[in-house]
């Protein structure tokens, strides 16, 4: 059974490692609602715990400019606990900026544990792996390699003592990834609205809300890619897809070809070189795999959280959810490798706002009021929609398919989850 639930959870590779490996992690007491007890003893590896040293090590270095080539970059610039564990900004702005500003949009590090691979496109397949690749890329940390990061860090006397007390030896590159890692293994994210919603409280969320988690699995047809389940909590389906979000802006059967000549498979830095300087960025997961299917395909992120995390998509091109909605309420944009699941969704204004409301009911009790502030502030942008076509949206033009049907809302096992009424929450 927990081999079965894993594999549906994070995909076969993941299922492979749990039943593979020899012991797992411990789970930390009273995980909030909405962070599942068997994720998270699936995703951390054996030895890769994070023990408060370790956490406390990797918080610092995760906030530590000097890790970048002229001390005016770290982690947190692009990636703010303050802000969701994003910037807000379209693409992230490393040591080049303003002069050359990265072609991906900053993901949120929140939940970041329960991928199944890291980035958008996945081209890191673990967490110490993606700590790597930013401190070494030229226009985002900057530094030439792991060589000159550890003999910098090496340089200052209180990593040196923290890195021998944590680890036993002197400091590596492995042992900075690991560390940054480990504090990156506490930011899970639950405990939202909605989650005490499914367990119970009726009250937790309103009206609106409510209706839009039904056209969230009905006539929105969000759960997709998006499904959630009380196993899987994490809103995303793991895989990859082309909505049509770069489509208007590039064409894809040229980058490719450009791409296959170029790219060498299995070379991460220079896949990672690709993916944030140059214009093959827009080819997402083609580019770690130069498998056709996969062109402009990127990361279901998870829902989770995503209304304090805007601007949206892998190069922030869409300011709101509002934006969001009407992008997929028209079905994307067509292209060759747009993914078979984008139809347009007919939804009215209502069900939009009623869908937006639903989106942030999943912001989390420690982000309550920074949620408040962001969703104020979208829709105060909430007449201005770039991305609106209700023609196609409605079927007046374009073929895009049938609409969904909307699930009752008194039958709630429908909906994927059941809702305990009578329940108090406590």
């Amino acid at each position: 059974m927990l081999r079965d639930r894993t594999r549906t959870a994070l995909g076969a590779a993941a299922a492979l490692a749990l039943v593979t490996s020899a012991a797992s992690a411990p789970v930390p007491k009273n995980l909030p609602r909405g962070v599942s007890e068997v994720l998270y003893e699936i995703v951390v590896p054996p030895g890769a715990e994070p023990t408060p040293e370790k956490v406390a090590l990797g918080n610092k270095l995760f906030n530590e400019k000097r890790l970048s080539a002229n001390d005016q970059v770290a982690c947190a610039t692009c990636h703010d606990p303050a802000k969701g564990f994003v910037d807000h900004k379209p693409l992230a702005e490393g040591i080049a900026a303003p002069a050359q500003r990265t072609q991906r949009n900053s993901p949120t590090v929140l939940n970041a544990m329960f991928n199944a691979a890291q980035f958008w496109d996945g081209r890191a397949p673990t967490l110490e792996e993606q700590a790597k690749l930013p401190i070494l890329n030229p226009i985002e940390m900057g530094q030439k390699s792991p060589d000159d990061v550890v003999a910098k860090l090496r340089g200052i006397s209180e990593y040196r003592s923290a890195f021998q007390q944590v680890f036993g030896h002197d400091l590596t590159y492995d042992d900075v990834a690991a560390a940054i890692a480990a504090f990156e293994r506490t930011q899970y994210a639950g405990d939202a609205p909605f989650d005490r919603f499914v367990a119970g409280d009726e009250k937790a969320i309103d009206e609106s809300a409510k209706r839009g988690w039904g056209l969230f699995n009905g006539k929105g047809r969000c759960n997709a890619c998006h499904a959630f389940s009380t196993v899987s909590p994490l809103f995303s389906d793991q895989k990859f897809h082309n909505i049509g979000i770069a489509a208007h802006k590039t064409d894809f059967i040229d980058l490719a070809r450009k791409a296959t000549a170029i790219v060498r498979s299995g070379d991460l830095k220079q896949i990672d070189e690709l993916a944030i300087q140059s214009n093959l960025s827009e080819l997402g997961r083609f580019l770690v795999t130069k498998n056709s299917n996969d062109i402009g395909a990127f990361k279901t992120p998870g829902l989770r959280n995503v209304a304090v995390t805007s601007p949206y998509m892998h190069d922030g091109s869409l300011a709101t959810l509002w934006d969001v909605m009407d992008h997929y309420n028209k079905g994307g944009v067509p292209n060759p490798n747009l993914d078979g699941g984008m139809q347009r969704l007919g939804l009215t204004e209502a069900e939009i706002d009623d869908m937006v409301s639903f989106m942030a009911s999943l912001t989390s009790a420690k982000l309550g009021e920074f949620g408040k502030q962001e969703m104020a502030r979208q829709q105060a942008r909430k007449n201005v929609r770039p991305e609106r076509d209700t023609a196609v949206a409605t079927g007046k033009k374009g073929d895009l398919g049938d609409l969904a049907p909307t699930p009752d809302r008194a039958k709630p096992a429908a909906f994927g989850v059941l809702v305990r009424k009578g329940t108090s929450y406590d």
